[in-house]
């Protein structure tokens, strides 16, 4: 359970990370900033739960996609993001290309970078540990 509210947490803070840095690199990208809270939880939602089924679609129509299948889900869970919500407005065709990328991008270096800044302690804890159990 703990392990589920963490990688929860990490998903919702990339996602936030992810809009917030693609508002600020794309001039076509909106941030409502009521709005923004919800949209990160709609979209995370989205991706959470459209992820496997884009991925079944892919393996079975277009095997092609299966390393993209995070980008795919991405540029869904923004174009759900903004018909259903409105913490997120994107312009133009050259923002709707660069959008999906640069949240993506950015969710995957917070995945990576995150859980190294937010469970410093826990990690160190699990290598003392695991130091301390082989030595007799």
């Amino acid at each position: 359970m703990i392990r589920f509210l963490a990688t929860s947490l990490l998903y919702l803070m990339g996602n936030a990370l992810g809009l917030l840095v693609a508002a600020w690199l794309l001039p076509g990208f909106h941030l409502a900033p009521l709005g923004f809270l919800i949209s990160v939880l709609f979209l995370s939602l989205v991706e959470i739960l459209l992820g496997p089924f884009v991925f079944k679609m892919a393996v079975s129509y277009v095997p092609a996609l299966r390393g993209g299948i995070a980008l795919v889900t991405t540029f869904i869970g923004l174009l759900l993001t903004t018909i259903f919500t409105n913490g997120v407005r994107i312009e133009g065709v050259l923002t709707w290309v660069l959008a999906p990328f640069v949240v993506w991008i950015v969710v995957l270096l917070a995945a990576v970078l995150l859980p190294l800044v937010l469970f410093k302690k826990v990690l160190a804890g699990r290598g003392g540990e695991s130091a301390s159990a082989a030595q007799p």
